[in-house]
């Protein structure tokens, strides 16, 4: 076996890269990196160098393992934060950028990072990967190595090989087999069940109505659909950034519709607002909202409701609607899911620091988790 580090996706062959992420994140997918290479979003002027490893088989050059993996001069796109290391890294003089980067970029969604579906001896793959991932760090003299949103398994695994875990929450919404919206609502207590169904309803007072497009019924005009919502989201905070540009959702429409599902929202025939999500398998992943007007609770139904009742027609299993939120996701059916990342920083003062603070962020995780009451999803 040897290991290849590649600059560019396009040295794969698409075929051969997505049967090593198999039903694994679709944001690992060829047809999304070469998209986000090839309309600029990433790259050595966005801070996202991209540094691909693919390990072959040494007597056919077969490609038995993979791993997404970015030359980062920053710390933006990620949502597992570690400013406050970089940070205390700079008042200690010490150069925190580059770090290298295992990651979906600008996607917090968890799932394999070391890809070897299919591969004949994963954990060789695995192993072989990190460590052309250490060597790099250690030969470009990077400040650490970083892996983000790994399965549990994987997060394991790298403790074992001695990076340090780092536990954090998002919220899922999962299907117990509802039949209908209605049977989902059951689940509350009459206080929310109602607060839900005002929601809903101020929406339709409002002559909103909602309707899903994935697959063929997603054209060309879609794209600037999902551009304009991804930026007035975006542009409607001051910490907000334009990660992603108008020629990135064109090509996504153009390579990667099959995994484009749109939650749209329309008053006589005009959109007002939706969401882009995608699916894969059993899969949905909420990724990108916007509104065109100040419609009361426009965003529950289409970030929430709507979605979750589309799962629930189509038998999806999981529903994992982003980063970020907590007690208003909680109370429409979402519950905490723990999330995995490993790091491994090259200074030994600051790695000492970094594992005593993710110490004790582990403890206060499990701590909160422990007051959920034992509604957590575990993965």
């Amino acid at each position: 076996m040897h290991v290849d580090h590649l600059t560019t996706i396009h040295s794969v062959q698409a075929e051969a890269w997505d049967a090593l992420v198999g039903p694994g994140c679709p944001f690992l997918e060829h047809a999304f990196l070469s998209a986000l290479e090839d309309s600029g979003c990433v790259g050595p002027d966005t801070g996202w160098t991209p540094a691909y490893r693919v390990a072959r088989d040494a007597r056919g050059g077969h490609p038995v393992g993979a791993v997404v993996a970015w030359l980062k001069d920053h710390s933006m796109g990620e949502f597992i934060f570690d400013h406050a290391w970089a940070d205390a890294a700079r008042r200690a003089g010490l150069a925190y950028y580059p770090k290298l980067l295992v990651a979906a970029p600008f996607s917090p969604v968890g799932g394999e990072r070391f890809l070897t579906c299919g591969a004949p001896d994963p954990d060789a793959s695995r192993a072989a990967l990190l460590a052309e991932l250490r060597a790099q760090v250690r030969d470009e003299a990077l400040s650490g190595l970083h892996c983000l949103f790994t399965t549990r398994d994987e997060a394991r695994a790298l403790e074992a090989q001695g990076m340090a875990p780092r536990h954090t929450v998002q919220f899922h919404w999962t299907n117990a087999g509802y039949a209908d919206f209605d049977a989902f609502l059951s689940r509350f207590d009459s206080k929310r069940r109602n607060q839900i169904k005002r929601e809903r309803r101020r929406v339709r007072e409002a002559g909103v109505t909602t309707r899903v497009l994935e697959g063929d019924a997603i054209q060309t005009q879609h794209a600037a659909l999902a551009w304009d919502l991804y930026a007035r989201t975006v542009d409607k905070f001051a910490w907000g950034r334009r990660y992603l540009n108008p020629r990135l959702f064109e090509l996504l429409v153009e390579r990667w519709a099959h995994r484009l599902f749109l939650v749209v929202a329309e008053r006589d025939g005009e959109v007002v607002g939706g969401t882009v999500n995608v699916r894969k398998g059993d899969a949905l992943y909420g990724r990108y909202w916007g509104a065109r007007e100040d419609i009361p609770d426009l965003h529950f139904e289409v970030c929430s409701y709507a979605a979750i009742e589309a799962c629930i027609t189509r038998g999806l299993r999981v529903f994992e609607a982003g980063a970020g939120g907590g007690e208003h996701k909680w109370g429409r059916g979402f519950l905490p899911v723990v999330t995995y990342s490993a790091h491994a920083l090259e200074h030994p003062g600051l790695d000492r620091a970094v594992r005593a603070f993710l110490r004790e962020e582990r403890r206060a995780v499990a701590d909160d988790l422990a007051r959920a009451d034992g509604r957590v999803l575990v993965r």
